[in-house]
């Protein structure tokens, strides 16, 4: 299995607003690159996704977000609120350098938050994801009947271990690598507590939900409620294991599998339109 993410170091008097994409990982402008842009979960920094960089398939770059209060953000106050978070990752969408093609993966928290972004891209009148891979969540409309974020901390550890957070045979090191990111676990935590649905319009684009076939937090009719959150096409997968399934194999592999044969076909999909189409519009 993987070793736990290992925590990235700042100096903690660091006051200026540090990147949404470490260094190297940012969306590119090549117009052939499909760019997927990657939403952690709860707690989560880019190094799961950072490894998944050369494994998606040719011209498909990783670009995974780094939010406040991790990495080399940790001197920054984490968000604690769904609607800022969003409205923050859209601005650092739209002031990208270049253009091209790009997509959205997210597990749990971090597939409610690309949805919110999504939408908020629409809303701007911006170029929007080609697609949406969401792993791991339940649909939007389903949050707001749990308080994670008010658990004591032994209580919230074995939630964590509940779901797989702590990992097979590694649960000290996992233990341990949780008890330094409760803040950030906390504030995200508070955002998935606190969200409310706000009713839009559907999305018009291909929408995948992938569970882990155990998953308590994603189950069966609660991932086939993200069906009517587009116009676009829905696909439904499940995977061995639970809510952390990502992070162990074989489902690891199955996900990669998955996202590999799915960036392909966005990939020929915007081929087919013409090299000069910008990313289709949630509107």
């Amino acid at each position: 299995m993987p070793l736990p993410e290992p925590p990235l170091r700042t100096p903690l008097d660091a006051r200026a607003a540090g990147p949404w994409f470490p260094p190297g990982t940012g969306p590119v402008p090549a117009p052939a690159a499909l760019t997927l842009v990657c939403f952690p979960y709860a707690g989560g920094t880019p190094s799961l996704h950072q490894r998944w960089s050369g494994r998606l398939g040719d011209g498909v770059h990783v670009a995974p977000l780094l939010l406040p209060g991790r990495g080399l953000r940790l001197a920054e106050e984490p968000f604690t609120a769904m609607g800022p978070l969003a409205d923050a990752v859209t601005d650092a969408l739209a002031d990208r350098p270049g253009g091209g093609a790009f997509a959205f993966f997210g597990h749990s928290m971090g597939a409610l938050l690309a949805y919110e972004v999504a939408c908020a891209l629409r809303e701007r009148g911006l170029p929007g994801p080609l697609g949406l891979f969401l792993s791991g969540s339940r649909a939007p409309h389903q949050y707001g009947d749990r308080e994670d974020s008010t658990l004591p901390e032994e209580e919230l550890l074995a939630l964590l271990g509940g779901l797989g957070g702590l990992g097979a045979g590694r649960a000290g090191v996992r233990r341990a690598f949780w008890r330094r990111r409760l803040p950030a676990l906390r504030a995200d935590l508070r955002a998935c507590d606190d969200y409310r649905w706000r009713p839009r319009e559907p999305l018009h684009v291909p929408l995948t939900v992938l569970a882990g076939r155990d998953d308590p937090l994603a189950r069966p009719a609660q991932t086939e409620a993200w069906r009517t959150y587009t116009t676009g096409g829905f696909v439904r997968r499940e995977a061995p294991g639970g809510h952390f399934y990502l992070l162990d194999d074989p489902a690891q592999e199955l996900l990669l599998r998955e996202l590999r044969d799915w960036c392909a076909r966005l990939t020929r999909a915007h081929a087919r339109t013409g090299p000069d189409r910008t990313p289709p519009r949630d509107s």
